[in-house]
Order: C-alpha cells, then sequence, then structure tokens
C-alpha cells in the first residue's frame, strides 16, 4: 500500500508534538498535518518547534486553520488580515505548502460571494511569495458559505491561481451533499482532501452537527458513511485528483489512548481507501541486476 498521499492530523492524537511525529511515522505516514497552536505552544517557541518538524523528517502537509476570515470589514477586517498574514509567515517557517481557511460562522461578515471572493484573493496573492497556497474550506455549520458547492463558487470567482478548494467529507455528509456537483471542480484546483466518517447515519440538529464534529469523527471505513465517502472518492480519483488526502478526525477518545493503537487504525483507513475503494496498491518493483522483483 503507497502511503505517500495521505498523512494524519495532529488533533487527532494525544501527547506532544514530537511523539505525535513520532507515531505517525512509525505507522509508515510521512506527512501531517499541523496546527498553528502546535507551534506556538512547544516549549522553546516557533524556531525550536520548526526544528523539530524538520528534524523529523515527516513533510507538513498543510496549516490550520484561519477562521472567520473573509467577509468582513473596517477594523475587523484590519485585525483579521494581519493574523492571517502571521499565519502565513508560520507556514513558511515549517515549510507548509498550505494555509487553510475555513468559512466564516462570524455574525459580523457578509454573504456577498464578490466580497468573499475579493479577500481570499487577496490572502493568496499576499502567500505567493512565500511558497504557500490558500485554500478555502466550506465549514457545514458556516454562516454564509456552509457547502463545498458554495466555497467552490467563491474559489472560481476568486479566479486565482494560488487560490483552491478544500473538501471535507465531514462536512459533506453532514449536510447531505448531492456529490454530482464534484464533476464541476477541476482537479487542480482541489487544495486537499480531508477525510473522516462518523458513527451514526443522521445528525438531527445544528448542534448534534457541531458536537460530532468537534468529538467523535472516526476514521474512514469505521463509520456508517462508507458507501457515500466511497462514491466521492471515486469521482475525485475519476477525475484526476493525485493530491493529498488528510485524515481530519476529531475524537475525544482517540487523544485519550496510545498513539500507537490511533496511528493503526489511520493506516487501516488508508488502506481501506486505496485498497478497497480506489483499488490501488504499492506497485511492484521492477526486476534489476541486483535486486530481483518481489514475487
Amino acid at each position: 500500500m503507497n502511503l505517500s498521499n495521505f498523512g494524519m492530523d495532529t488533533i487527532t492524537l494525544g501527547g506532544s508534538l514530537e511523539s505525535k511525529l513520532a507515531a505517525s511515522r512509525a505507522a509508515g505516514f510521512t506527512q501531517m498535518m499541523l496546527w498553528a497552536r502546535d507551534l506556538a505552544n512547544y516549549p522553546g517557541g516557533l524556531e525550536a518547534a520548526v526544528a523539530l518538524v524538520k528534524s523529523s523528517g515527516v513533510r507538513v502537509t498543510g496549516i490550520q486553520v484561519m477562521r472567520d476570515y473573509e467577509g468582513l470589514s473596517g477594523a475587523l477586517h484590519d485585525y483579521k488580515l494581519e493574523i492571517a498574514k502571521q499565519m502565513l509567515l508560520v507556514a513558511r517557517a515549517v515549510g507548509a505548502p498550505l494555509l487553510m481557511v475555513c468559512s466564516s460562522t462570524s455574525k459580523h461578515a457578509t454573504g456577498d460571494m464578490a466580497h468573499i471572493a475579493r479577500d481570499l484573493a487577496r490572502l493568496a496573492t499576499l502567500a505567493v511569495p512565500l511558497g504557500v497556497r490558500i485554500g478555502y474550506e466550506a465549514l457545514s455549520w458556516g454562516r454564509h458559505v456552509n457547502g463545498y458547492t458554495q466555497s467552490w463558487d467563491a474559489v472560481a470567482l476568486a479566479d486565482h491561481a494560488n487560490l483552491g478548494v478544500i473538501l471535507d467529507s465531514y462536512h459533506m455528509l453532514a449536510n447531505g451533499a448531492d456529490l454530482d456537483a464534484l464533476d464541476e471542480i477541476p482537479s487542480d484546483k482541489i487544495a486537499l482532501v480531508q477525510l473522516s466518517d462518523y458513527m451514526w447515519r443522521d445528525l438531527r440538529s445544528a448542534e448534534e452537527r457541531l458536537e460530532t464534529a468537534r468529538h467523535l469523527r472516526v476514521f474512514p471505513g469505521e463509520g456508517a458513511h462508507s458507501k457515500e465517502l466511497s462514491d466521492m472518492l471515486r469521482r475525485l480519483d475519476r477525475a484526476g485528483y493525485r493530491g493529498d488526502y488528510s485524515f481530519e478526525v476529531f475524537n475525544d477518545d482517540y487523544v485519550q489512548l496510545p498513539q500507537a493503537f490511533v496511528a493503526r487504525r489511520a493506516h487501516a483507513g488508508a488502506k481501506w481507501v486505496t485498497d478497497q475503494v480506489l483499488r490501488r496498491s504499492l506497485p511492484v518493483r521492477q526486476a534489476t541486476p541486483c535486486h530481483p522483483a518481489m514475487a
């Protein structure tokens, strides 16, 4: 099984940043999604955290997460823009190719799509010289943008080469999204795919959707929506998506369990995606005079 396009998220594991990186790598993953607070809270500060990550040999999938950024005005917009600039510097320092921006939940944000697109394009422009791409994700409880088709509309309207859409399977499943619209998104405009599932078929209220999202997601293959996940993944694969998949699994049970146990479950999730859904496996190494092919 080829794990090169799969990574865990530090939010899933308890313990220190060192131990999270080590557990992920021991399970066979070569990349990991970091949160800015992983670095800010590290003993010794940002420089020490960056040195740790780089010495670990683990590739950084991206940096989470810029919240409530778009659609604002006046002093609030200026404040959030300064925060976003600092997040970009954190991403550059640790070698993250992506800064994630999730759709605003602020009551102060406008739903005007032209305004949202303009704000996203501005951030994408600021990110260019730093070598960081901007990815925009629709939260299922976003105030104005709460579906992946809306986040794609904003990205398409912004029309910026350094801006892409992030697809999060939890938010798509929670909203009962129509997957047919995935066919309208060019694969090169998908910045990242985040994968998780949950254990029951229905979310009966906005409160239950939020609580499940933050406390009891599970890995692909563990939950109640394998059919929908399979459909989503196969559509993306047929459309040519070959980017990264990040397991964003918020789970209160997992963060209090041994990291190796949780990392093994992540590995099983990657195996479910590659072997059962996408029907991929690690290519057999070709024979050479010094290295015969494995049987």
